[in-house]
């Protein structure tokens, strides 16, 4: 006796609906869409508005988390959930509420709130998503990448190209906290992501806390390449980008503009993007790193772009508006800007909440990916 042969359900749903440029409905034209439901076939003409929209219409919403929150939820994790083979971090990411509860910030960057108890060690691991850490609080942590050791300090951006061995110990006896940006979720849609364990503890001498790194000690010298440097890797070689020359950088420009050379990109903003000392490039293949300093009392002109950006509040206080959306924010908390979607802020910092007097945004972007697709568009401010 033979099986009945079963024709799986197609997951093709079409429905032949009385619209202008649209067929006639008829039996035959519904005889049709059966037909390409069983072969698992979509005609444009009954999807082309979404697909070819006259403008980007991201699944991501404006979103706004509050830092006060997240660490007060990292620091009941830090009690409760041990760091360790299986969960690898104690990293909490954000979920953009457009995106199905994926813990994804945009539809191609993550964002999350790592958290290190005392004397706690992160083990070593690598993958192919480029990383980078920024510390909003604190300090204590060390990252140690290929060997070396990293310190973390308030206001430092630390990139870490993919496929880098690290790890992180805290040595001191306070727990610490500060954000990892990835581009998990692009490397997750495009299915090109490996990941591989590593040592599950660091040697002891790498457990050192030196004031400088080895790639700070040959790399951190504005102009200058090390003639020593052969064929480098994707990425930045320089590993931890310190807060005292970023802070003087957007001082200079603010001052310069005072003093009538100009010197910000519009009036009392100053800006600077993170480079790859070797190329002038972006820091990371695929992730563009800048903070900006926002005068008391300045308000940025509304810009939108292609491709997604997740902002974090370094210092100050203010107010943001993304598309329909207008928050006040203050230090550590954390939005984010969908593709398209216009973005101004306003400056109210003062000296009593900003060690500048100024609102400083730290904010990391997918814009090198569009780039190099060339399909970057922006409207209004030139970045």
């Amino acid at each position: 006796m033979s099986t009945p042969v079963t024709t799986p359900k197609s997951p093709v749903r079409l429905r032949a609906v009385d619209a202008p440029d649209q067929p006639d409905v008829t039996p035959a034209l519904e005889d049709l869409y059966r037909g390409f439901e069983q072969e698992l076939l979509v005609p444009l003409w009954t999807e082309i508005g979404d697909l070819m929209p006259a403008h980007p219409r991201s699944r991501a919403l404006p979103h706004l988390w509050r830092w006060e929150h997240l660490r007060r939820l990292a620091a009941q994790a830090g009690d409760l959930v041990p760091v360790g083979r299986g969960g690898e971090r104690r990293a909490i990411a954000l979920a953009n509420p457009g995106l199905g509860g994926r813990p994804f910030a945009t539809p191609t960057l993550w964002a999350a709130i790592q958290y290190l108890m005392p004397g706690e060690d992160a083990p070593e691991h690598r993958h192919t998503q480029h990383a980078f850490r920024f510390v909003v609080e604190g300090e204590g942590v060390w990252t140690v990448v290929n060997g070396d050791a990293v310190p973390m300090r308030r206001g430092d951006f630390l990139p870490q190209a993919g496929w880098n061995w690290h790890a992180h110990h805290n040595a001191t006896a306070e727990p610490m906290a500060w954000i990892d940006g990835l581009d998990i979720p692009f490397q997750y849609a495009s299915e090109a992501q490996f990941f591989e364990f590593g040592r599950d503890e660091i040697s002891d001498a790498e457990r050192i806390t030196p004031e400088r790194s080895r790639s700070e000690r040959l790399w951190a010298h504005p102009g200058l390449r090390p003639l020593s440097a052969g064929r480098l890797a994707p990425g930045t070689p320089l590993l931890a980008y310190k807060w005292e020359f970023t802070d003087r950088a957007l001082a200079d420009q603010l001052a310069l503009e005072a003093d009538g050379h100009g010197g910000t990109v519009e009036p009392g903003h100053a800006a600077v993007r993170y480079t790859n000392p070797a190329t002038g490039g972006d820091v990371l293949p695929t992730i563009r790193v800048e903070m900006h300093r926002v005068a008391r009392g300045a308000e940025t002109a509304p810009v939108r772009e292609t491709g997604s950006s997740v902002y974090q509040v370094f210092d100050g206080s203010g107010t943001v508006t993304v598309g329909d959306r207008t928050w006040s924010v203050t230090r550590g908390d954390l939005f984010t800007v969908p593709s398209w979607e216009p973005f101004s802020a306003r400056s109210e910092a003062g000296s009593s909440d900003s060690d500048s007097g100024a609102l400083d945004l730290f904010r990391f972007s997918d814009a090198p990916i569009f780039e190099s697709l060339q399909l970057h568009r922006t409207e209004g401010t030139t970045r």
